[in-house]
């Protein structure tokens, strides 16, 4: 699969920057770039390669452990809402996820207590890179939660559906069912790819992928330290 790049930006949000635009010394920030993929299609080893390019990369999944783990500024607000889902250690994932499973109006609650403090940490992260030309938000459910208008660009992780079925299978706990449960859960891989800007196709070497995250790095911070 090649790296691919689309001229399409109806989901930028109001005020990004894209190719046509000139903004003030005062006004430029670092270029975001929103990261995004299945289960199984090897997103966390793609940010992993961005970061070991330098490029900054928000994590919103490990802001959610951290706000969720021992000492979370977030166990008061979760235990009040779902009683008997914390504990010493933080939140018991297995009791908070059989709480909200199946339940939009108990998933709702609890994004609203989540949701805002991520927010806070990600702004924090800008503001701690206001000086990068490019930045990374790794966002696993980027295009189901409707989060494309938070970013410049979207980047997806694929691969085959056999190689995502191997992998994610192979998972401690994991089984047929519950693969199947999260995966009607998620926007279809091809959809996804249809709507991205750039595709990395994680299907083949890790040296070929590593090579495509290369390229993209370099493509965009060429663009994106001197916005045109």
């Amino acid at each position: 699969m090649p790296l691919r790049t689309s001229s399409a930006s109806g989901h930028r949000a109001a005020g990004m920057p894209n190719c046509g635009q000139i903004l003030p010394v005062a006004e430029r920030r670092p270029y975001v770039l929103g990261l995004t993929g299945s289960i199984g299609m090897g997103k966390s080893a793609v940010a992993a390669m961005f970061a070991g390019l330098g490029v900054p990369v928000f994590d919103a999944d490990a802001a959610v452990h951290r706000l969720q783990g021992p000492d979370g500024a977030l166990l008061g607000e979760i235990e009040v809402a779902f009683p008997g889902t914390t504990g010493p250690t933080g939140v018991d994932r297995a009791k908070l996820g059989a709480a909200v499973f199946g339940d939009a109006a108990a998933l709702k609650r609890l994004e609203a207590i989540v949701h805002p403090a991520v927010s806070a940490l990600r702004q924090a992260f800008m503001a701690e890179h206001a000086g990068a030309p490019l930045v990374v938000f790794d966002i696993p459910l980027l295009f189901e939660k409707g989060s494309t208008g938070e970013v410049d660009a979207v980047v997806v992780v694929s691969a085959g559906a056999e190689a995502q079925r191997a992998r994610v299978l192979a998972r401690p706990g994991m089984s047929e069912e519950k693969f199947a449960r999260i995966l009607a859960l998620q926007m279809p891989d091809a959809e996804k790819r249809a709507r991205a800007d750039h595709v990395i196709d994680t299907g083949t070497s890790l040296a070929e992928t590593r090579h495509a995250v290369q390229a993209l790095v370099h493509r965009l911070r060429g663009g994106a330290a001197t916005p045109k």
